[in-house]
């Protein structure tokens, strides 16, 4: 195939060429009903680009193959047997693996407990029972890692029936598992393996960065082209290869899920991306890390900043490490990570990628230059005089590695859909949760409706938004209160 075609980009050139007009959706027509207002805000051009359904690139409502073309340019520029794009970002593509693998199956599916919270909105939705597998744990640093082999290999002893599993990788800090090792262990069964490599869109692309899931032997790989690459939010692709799973049903599940009118924007952006990425992706990847690499020292020379790397590999760590993604300890200047990012926020007008209550981060991109990094570093070292003027930070309760996981008594369909009530907070330990309950970043919730809660967690989840959590998804957001299930 011709890599520098780029199906859906010539075709929305060519219907503006041609001066097509639809009388069908949208129907801002091209921008000529849009309040001059918004106009101001967002420009014209994205409304002259909305023209998907009359224009007919997508072969959901048409013959002519934009779509369809453009999917298999991807497959081919990354080594996949089949790429299907996505509007709705991989929180939709996460959901559809999960459903066409386990989707009716009565033994589960096996998940990484670190995992994001779309893949528990997946088990509300379908059903499908979580068989979860613990992830590696730096007691010290608060901080989990993806699960190893090993660990897979246990929990499939543990639940010989489940459907396939799926894991994290990279995770939101740039960690990676092993997912050879993982997918041979998973192959062993006759089962297949799901990753979410929501991070991970760039990696097909430069031989220093980790090694991308289809690379390694997975069979569903889903990656937001929105976080690593140059696309728009929302925009994801999910990969297939080999026998375990069937594409055809992949897609018949993606497509219950997905709007049926989406964006030619979001799929436009992706397919120039690709071609952008097989033409020139070495060239300016290899430029990325190397501008990550002389950010890394620079961050790593300031007093009280620990610029992760060495602690974050090796025997019971992460396998490999995304060096596109800085990750910076901040315990040594007294301060909390949330402060840290508020700071940068208020004064220096820099948004950090991902916060934590000791750790911020920044990801690197193709776009950056030494222009954007010179502001970082100035910003942390502006940061770094500032910090012992902070008050302590709120203190915070960090349950360990044996308080942190709780206990599965219900399926989380069963828990969300079922008879539920609020209750005090001082009351529900011991309740089964019938919501989730996620820190925000990285999404990772510390309650999975149908899990029994217990003091530790409680404690953990009330004492953080005093200290700069962010919970967007409690039904109170203050942990007054919470909904449990009503049991008889």
């Amino acid at each position: 195939m011709d890599q520098s075609e780029t199906p859906l980009l010539t075709g929305l050139a060519q219907y503006h060429e041609l001066g097509r007009y639809g009388f069908s959706p949208p129907a801002h027509r091209e921008g000529r009903g849009v309040d001059s207002r918004v106009v101001e805000v967002l420009g014209i051009d994205p409304f002259r680009a909305d023209v998907l359904a009359s224009g007919g690139l997508d072969d959901r409502t048409s013959s002519n193959g934009y779509l369809s073309r453009a999917e298999q340019l991807m497959a081919e520029a990354v080594g996949a047997e089949q790429a299907f794009f996505s509007t709705c970002g991989s929180s939709l593509s996460v959901k559809a693996a999960m459903m066409a693998v386990a989707g009716n199956d009565p033994g589960g599916l096996l998940l990484g407990r670190d995992s994001h919270k779309s893949v528990v909105a997946g088990l509300i939705f379908s059903g499908v029972v979580p068989r979860w597998i613990t992830p590696q744990w730096d007691e010290d640093m608060h901080f989990s890692h993806p699960p190893s082999p090993e660990q897979v290999r246990q929990t499939w002893e543990e639940y010989p029936d489940a459907a396939g599993a799926l894991i994290v990788s990279p995770s939101p800090y740039g960690t990676c598992a092993d997912i050879e090792g993982i997918a041979a262990v998973c192959h062993e069964r006759g089962k297949p393996l799901i990753v979410d490599e929501a991070w991970g869109a760039h990696l097909p692309f430069h031989d220093d960065l980790p090694t991308w899931a289809m690379d390694a032997g997975a069979d569903v790989c889903v990656v937001s082209v929105h976080k690593t690459g140059s696309g728009f939010e929302q925009g994801s692709v999910y990969h297939v290869q080999g026998d375990l799973v069937d594409g055809a049903h992949l897609s018949a599940c993606a497509d219950l899920l997905m709007t049926t009118s989406p964006n030619v924007m979001i799929y436009a952006a992706m397919d120039g991306w690709r071609r952008q990425m097989v033409e020139h992706g070495t060239e300016l990847l290899g430029s990325a890390l190397d501008l990550a690499r002389r950010t890394r020292d620079r961050i790593a020379a300031l007093d009280g900043l620990d610029v992760l790397e060495g602690r974050l590999l090796g025997d019971q760590a992460s396998h490999d490490l995304d060096r596109l993604q800085i990750l910076v300890d901040v315990d040594a200047l007294g301060a909390s990570g949330y402060q840290c990012a508020d700071w940068l926020r208020e004064h220096c007008r820099i948004d950090m990628g991902l916060t934590d209550h000791r750790r911020i981060l920044a990801t690197i991109s193709i776009a950056d230059d030494d222009d954007t990094t010179d502001r970082l570093v100035r910003s942390l070292e502006l940061l770094v005089q500032e910090a012992e003027s902070f008050d302590p930070p709120p203190k915070m309760y960090l349950p360990g590695p044996d308080e942190i996981q709780l206990e599965s008594v219900m399926s989380p369909r069963d828990a969300f859909f079922g008879r539920a009530e609020m209750v005090a907070a001082d009351k529900a330990a011991g309740r089964i949760a019938a919501e989730q309950i996620t820190p925000y970043p990285p999404g990772i919730p510390s309650v999975v409706p149908g899990e029994r809660l217990d003091r530790a967690v409680l404690d953990y989840l009330r004492s953080g938004p005093g200290a700069g959590m962010t919970l967007p998804d409690a039904t109170d957001a203050t942990l007054e209160k919470l909904r449990v299930v009503v049991e008889d």
